[in-house]
């Protein structure tokens, strides 16, 4: 389906322009902060790296789903994506509680 990829395209591009604002606008208040100067270049750069990392992470969750023979990704499978990172690891599981929490009330 030909106008289906072009309205996935267009979906992407919206996302990652609003990836770049949102990266401008954070990196352009700690800038303020510091006294520094960041330049377009680097916003760009550090933006194109953000997405690089979203994708891997996607593709990731959606094979710890495959591999426990679902279709949809659950909270056991984010929390599976922390696994070699220590602190990532206990800010998911706090997290993981915390929604606990608010779905039992």
């Amino acid at each position: 389906m030909p106008g289906l990829q072009a309205d996935d395209e267009q979906k992407e591009e919206k996302l990652k322009a609003a990836l770049w604002y949102s990266t401008g606008q954070t990196v352009d208040a700690v800038a303020v902060a510091q006294d520094l100067n960041a330049t377009q270049h680097f916003i760009g750069g550090l933006s194109e790296m953000c997405w690089a990392q979203i994708e891997s992470i996607a593709k990731d969750l959606e094979a710890f789903a495959k591999h426990g023979g679902r279709s949809t990704i659950n909270a056991k499978d984010v929390l599976l994506l922390g696994r070699r990172n220590d602190g990532l690891k206990a800010v998911l599981e706090a997290e993981a509680k915390e929604v606990k929490k608010m779905n039992a009330r």
